[in-house]
């Protein structure tokens, strides 16, 4: 009796166990189901950088709607951001109107316009006009900023590059330098000091590239001053870790920091920025005075997790899962720099080849929902390397596993550059300019359009 009610109770309880397991495995393809049940018709994609606009691309033949909305109305390509602001290249070189990329794309609209929030109840992204755009599916590629650390109010005396605005500021900020050196060397040389010393601040591919751009133009310049002396030109770059490119292997990070002493750039490791104040930085190894100070030591993500309300990474990254959604979400995805994504324990980087991979998976996996298909497996980066140049015949590269370094690597560097540059335009006149840069040592744009006021200039020249 006993027995018989024993194994009737354990058949009862190997089928419900069963019946869970089987449930649990279905759980990760729950969302998938639904959304092939309902598939997305409208589409919004927030952000036209490289994740924003590889996935619209990638939906052009997809019976979906498509609006992508940015605030600017061009795509620009952020790694060469820094020749523009040492006068090496143009703003329209590495720039690009966004319709006129999707011009042929007639299953999309653009808008030029800044997104102030999402309303996720109602699916629809607020805009700072007033107006909001409805989503079946919506993808977030809003990007990074700058990030001070707590520390903003430094943003006024040490200014990042993050946009075309930034890029023509700075530039004019470092060719005024040399002007304001040349006007008041006679008379003080202390402040001819100043105006001659450019400290950067961070020592990732950014930084060391922005401080070896900065000593090549320190030096090309010269020839066209008569009164200042090239001996005292200072290029500072401060990193807080004890090796600049900390992400590279450490023999590319040394050869780094030797091309970059090689180009008369002090590098100065171990040392942490405490205070930036106008005319000088101060840091745990002492005093700097400088006019010019470049930020590149830091972003944050845009406020998408606020908007979602979906937890983030200490810099304001949305933790995503393999489809590139955060936690609670089927029909949101958050791609590009705003994503933090982890593989075997690390964080994809926040870098173009990353971006534009998320944007092609999006895509796709949008178009195959779209036609009532299953989508794509989850996420995988395919990852080549890492490059970063230090100036002219001057670069670091690990690609495909092998290390490479010098006139090679610089090569490699620039290829890889254009490859990535949108519009066949774009491509040839940055080979041309730099061409001509190489053969000539000239740089071509050292124009200052918006120069400070008069009293400006002879306040920021007394001592």
């Amino acid at each position: 009796m006993h027995s018989r009610m024993w194994r009737g109770d354990e058949n009862s309880l190997k089928t419900l166990i069963y019946q869970r397991v089987k449930c649990a495995r279905f759980d990760a393809v729950k969302k998938d189901a639904l959304i092939m049940l309902q598939p997305p018709r409208n589409v919004v994609i927030v952000g036209a950088g490289f994740a924003g606009l590889s996935a619209a691309r990638e939906l052009a033949r997809a019976p979906v709607t498509v609006t992508l909305i940015d605030q600017q109305n061009h795509h620009l390509f952020q790694p060469l951001l820094y020749q523009v602001a040492t006068a090496a290249l143009t703003p329209a070189e590495i720039a690009v109107p966004i319709r006129h990329v999707l011009r042929n794309q007639e299953n999309l609209q653009v808008l030029m316009d800044r997104v102030v929030g999402i309303d996720t109840d109602r699916q629809l992204v607020l805009l700072e006009t007033g107006k909001s755009a409805s989503y079946d599916a919506l993808v977030v590629a809003t990007g990074a900023q700058h990030s001070y650390f707590g520390k903003d109010q430094w943003a006024e005396h040490a200014p990042g590059l993050k946009t075309l605005n930034d890029a023509l500021s700075l530039r004019e900020k470092i060719l005024m330098a040399f002007e304001q050196a040349e006007m008041v060397v006679e008379h003080d040389p202390v402040a001819a000091q100043r105006f001659q010393t450019f400290v950067v601040v961070g020592g990732g591919p950014t930084g060391v590239e922005m401080a070896g751009a900065i000593a090549e133009l320190s030096h090309s310049v010269m020839r066209d001053f008569r009164r200042i002396d090239a001996a005292r030109n200072r290029i500072i770059l401060l990193e807080g870790g004890p090796r600049v490119l900390p992400t590279f292997a450490a023999d590319l990070s040394l050869r780094a920091s030797r091309d970059l002493i090689d180009l008369g750039v002090e590098v100065q490791t171990d040392t942490m920025v405490t205070d930036i104040a106008r005319g000088r930085v101060t840091t745990t190894g002492g005093e700097l005075q400088t006019e010019t100070v470049v930020w590149a030591a830091g972003v944050q993500a845009s406020p998408v997790g606020q908007w979602l309300s979906v937890p983030t990474g200490k810099s304001g990254h949305v933790e995503i899962d393999e489809t590139l959604r955060p936690a609670g979400f089927d029909n949101v995805y958050v791609i590009g720099d705003a994503a933090l994504l982890e593989v075997e324990g690390s964080a994809l980087p926040g870098i173009a080849p990353v971006a534009k991979q998320m944007g092609i998976y999006v895509g796709r996996r949008l178009a195959r929902t779209a036609r009532g298909l299953a989508p794509p497996a989850g996420f995988r980066y395919s990852d080549a390397g890492a490059l970063a140049t230090i100036g002219r015949n001057r670069a670091v590269a690990h690609i495909f596993g092998l290390k490479v370094k010098g006139f090679p690597g610089w090569v490699l560097w620039g290829a890889a550059h254009v490859y990535f540059l949108i519009g066949f335009r774009n491509r040839l006149f940055v080979m041309l300019h730099w061409l001509w840069s190489y053969l000539t040592w000239q740089r071509g744009v050292r124009l200052i359009m918006h120069r400070a006021p008069k009293d400006q200039d002879d306040k920021k020249a007394e001592p």
